[in-house]
């Protein structure tokens, strides 16, 4: 088994592309508009998605644009080669840094939190391995 995507329900797929894309350094891999239905699809991520790294699949249920955060989602985690220079990447291009880059509380993991558009936390756990497919370096 493998996991391909992580689905999110946005309020404005274009916001949220630009946040996914311009912050983040992803990339629109493929879209999709479903009219019967009435909901618009984006699939971002990093380095040509899959197979070889799963998505994020930024779902917009037309005509809708907020939805209420539920308490049993946590947050989505991305491995950044260095959490201060991602999270002042991410400040630079607008992005909301929530909890700046340092060790995580009883422990020596440099991690970060940001927020995208609809509020949807996200973390960045500092790996020097992670040098490949992220725009955040």
């Amino acid at each position: 088994m493998k996991l391909l995507h992580t689905m999110l329900r946005v309020g404005d797929l274009q916001r949220s592309i630009d946040f996914y894309t311009q912050v983040l350094g992803m990339t629109v891999l493929r879209r999709s508009e479903n009219p019967e239905y009435k909901y618009s699809l984006a699939f971002v991520g990093y380095e040509g998605g899959n197979p070889g790294q799963a998505e994020i699949e930024l779902t917009w249920n037309w005509g809708t644009d907020s939805y209420e955060m539920g308490t049993a989602y946590g947050h989505i985690a991305l491995g950044v080669p260095d959490a201060y220079a991602a999270c002042d990447k991410i400040k630079a291009a607008g992005g909301n840094v929530t909890r700046e880059a340092g060790p995580v509380k009883g422990g020596a993991t440099v991690i970060a939190f940001v927020t995208d558009p609809d509020g949807y936390k996200i973390e960045l756990i500092e790996r020097k391995s992670d040098v490949g497919g992220s725009g955040l370096r």
